[in-house]
């Protein structure tokens, strides 16, 4: 589905992005912290081009997508959308938010500005491959960012690598001249109060700036916990449902 979104769900769309804001700028303030300091990611998984379009118009710089078989097309659609609607002036940067296979690498280099999930050296070398290729033959113009992808809980299911395996992979990620260290990506475990897993987080992230200080990111937060990922240093949240809505039944 490419077609324009129409003006109510363009007024859906403007006032859950609204509230995302607002709830930013809130924790931001009682963080102490400027609302500038985050980075607000409109996650898009399952909703149509239109939608992202409709986003990148009311000022979302930044959109997120958690499978590249469905990010690739939709970034492209996004893109003919706002060209024939004349705007806006720059297109927004797509971050690859999921977990991604090996064999998706090569992909992904064409449409991500940055990928959050990266947790495994052969991931890692693969992507160094896919990107520096890409910059090669034209499809990309700057270093992709890549956030390393902590896990909280051990659950292999989820991703993740283990703090004690961090500094190995961010050193092979920093000697790869296609790639530039972002920071850090976690996803706060189901059973645990997000409080406490984050307050884990700023822990590890705190040694891993000790070693790599330019990694400042912290990917972290999603509709349900970002006050608290904010609290504790979050410096971009990833929101879905609360500005989308109930994501459509599709087939997978």
């Amino acid at each position: 589905m490419t077609a324009q979104a129409g003006g109510d769900r363009a007024a859906e769309l403007a006032g859950g992005l609204a509230a995302a804001r607002e709830r930013i700028a809130g924790a931001c303030a009682a963080a102490g912290r400027a609302p500038g300091s985050v980075t607000l990611i409109a996650v898009t998984k399952r909703f149509p081009a239109s939608d992202a379009a409709a986003l990148a118009r009311l000022g979302a710089e930044d959109l997120g997508e958690s499978r590249e078989q469905e990010a690739g097309p939709k970034a492209e659609d996004c893109a003919r959308l706002l060209s024939a609607a004349g705007g806006p002036s720059a297109p927004p940067r797509w971050h690859m938010v999921g977990r991604l296979q090996r064999n998706k690498a090569r992909a992904a280099a064409r449409w991500a500005h940055a990928v959050h999930s990266v947790d495994s050296l052969r991931l890692a070398h693969a992507l160094a491959r896919a990107t520096a290729s890409a910059l090669d033959a034209g499809e990309r113009t700057a270093p992709l960012e890549v956030y390393l992808q902590v896990s909280l809980d051990g659950d292999p299911a989820r991703g993740g690598v283990s703090a004690a395996d961090l500094d190995e992979l961010a050193d092979q990620v920093e000697a790869a001249e296609s790639m530039r260290l972002a920071g850090l990506m976690a996803v706060a475990p189901r059973q645990e109060e997000p409080d406490a897993a984050f307050a884990r987080l700023a822990g590890v992230r705190a040694a891993f700036l000790r070693r790599h200080p330019q990694a400042g990111g912290l990917s972290a937060g999603m509709s349900g916990d970002l006050e608290s990922a904010i609290a504790h240093g979050s410096t971009c949240v990833r929101v879905g449902t609360a500005i989308m809505g109930a994501r459509p039944i599709v087939s997978p």
